[in-house]
């Protein structure tokens, strides 16, 4: 194998609206940011691996023997989640060699190790997918260095398989297709059902997003978002049961992935707000135990999170998230996409609306559990702001990124001020996001 270096980069993404409603099947808008994340690559045929992290201003270092993460040398994914599990000083190279190892098992490449030195920008624990971005960056210099093709949305598909069966996070999708086809100034709209893109949205001139880091570490691994997306499913699986559903039809549908049977495609997104309100919401619990819920429904069809009879789940609030957000998705994309009028009383109105639906979107947040209180401090300030139209929670919340709709230069100026406040009430370096 000849000593070649392969180059690759992917940045990270500002989540404007959507969020955790991604893996419920919502609408979602995203946008990348400035930050990139670069690997450089080269293979080697002794099955080391060696990997070199400078991820802002950070250095990690981890030299792995490829074959101790195989079971038996074959690619397994539970076992490499355990290998890394076990080996905590290492653990952050899943998200490298998890690449590695889905594509060995997916693609069949002849992985017989690599040096990776990685260079970021993209924060860790900022909300802005420092994960995706080093998982599509790794996964577009693997598809150099063994010449492979991918189709469509392959590659990203790929890079969230890494992270939720390798990393054992239970991100969905938005993140890695954000990364991969995002481009810079526009919004990337996607139906998360699970990847149909849709054409880029041109900003008006008058529209800035922003994002500003509320120095609150951020998690998708954390219990808090996963009880979330498992509370969802719930939600989502005692509707279906309602509709005459049997358990081990959600069962089945867990395992193979296929919803194209079940009621709404198996997403709680595709339920409107009007037959949500009619029909369903009643049927929820504000609160049910992991216990309960599989004794009276059983399953859920999520692949990557279980119902934990210990925890008691906030069903109503959870399920409900994704059939409103959807709906504050669409409109606020719809009022991007028709934005015409130069009348100063026709886009003060528009501004208002799209301000209204982020500020829904934040108390929603809230509501699931995943709220901060640092985050509602940023977004509280920015109501101060008449030049900033709102401002919402990003990405999987419990701190992390807030988003905030700057209106022309007065509001970015007013952005940097909001940002520079609480870099100095908190004495900490914290991250503008463009």
């Amino acid at each position: 194998m000849k000593e070649t270096w392969i180059e690759s980069t992917a940045p990270g993404r500002l989540d404007v609206m959507g969020g955790i409603a991604d893996y419920s099947g919502s609408l979602v808008l995203q946008m990348p940011i400035r930050e990139n994340t670069t690997v450089r690559l080269r293979l080697r045929n002794d099955f080391q691996c060696t990997i070199v992290s400078r991820v802002d201003g950070q250095t990690l270092e981890a030299s792995v023997d490829y074959r101790t993460i195989l079971n038996n040398g074959k690619p397994d994914f539970q076992h490499a989640q355990q290998f890394f599990r076990k080996n905590e000083g290492i653990s952050w190279s899943a998200y490298v060699l998890g690449c590695a190892i889905v594509l060995q098992k997916q693609k069949l490449i002849d992985f017989k190790g690599a040096d990776f030195i990685i260079e970021s920008s993209v924060p860790l624990g900022k909300g802005v997918s420092s994960s995706a971005s080093i998982e599509v960056a790794v996964m577009k210099a693997l598809q150099q260095a063994f010449g492979l093709q991918f189709a469509g949305t392959e590659l990203p598909t790929l890079a969230q398989t890494a992270e939720n069966l390798v990393v054992g996070a239970a991100c969905g999708l938005m993140d890695q297709l954000a990364s991969y086809f995002g481009q810079r100034g526009k919004l990337l709209p996607i139906v998360c059902q699970p990847d149909l893109l849709k054409e880029p949205i041109d900003l008006p001139r008058e529209i800035h997003f922003i994002g500003i880091d509320s120095g609150v570490r951020h998690s998708v691994g954390g219990s808090s978002y996963t009880d979330v997306r498992c509370a969802a499913f719930m939600g989502y699986s005692i509707i279906a049961r309602h509709l005459g559903v049997e358990a081990d039809e959600l069962f089945h549908a867990g395992v193979s992935g296929v919803r194209a049977n079940l009621p709404f495609s198996g997403y709680l997104s595709n339920i409107s707000v009007n037959q949500y309100e009619s029909e369903f919401e009643k049927l929820l619990p504000e609160k049910m135990s992991g216990a309960e819920f599989i004794q009276t429904i059983g399953h859920i069809i999520d692949s990557v999170t279980q119902v934990n009879p210990d925890v008691s789940y906030s069903i109503k609030a959870c399920a409900s998230h994704p059939v409103y957000e959807n709906h504050r998705v669409h409109t606020f994309m719809e009022i991007l996409q028709s934005w015409k009028s130069t009348q100063p009383e026709v886009i003060q109105h528009a501004l208002r609306t799209l301000g209204d639906l982020m500020t829904l979107s934040h108390q929603s947040y809230s509501a699931c559990g995943l709220g901060s209180e640092r985050t509602d401090e940023i977004v509280e300030q920015f109501q101060k702001f008449p030049s900033v139209a709102g401002a919402k929670i990003t990405g999987g919340g419990s701190g992390g990124t807030v988003c905030a709709l700057a209106v022309g230069d007065e509001g970015i100026n007013d952005a940097l001020r909001v940002h520079s406040h609480f870099s100095k009430k908190y004495m900490i370096p914290l991250r503008f996001f463009k």
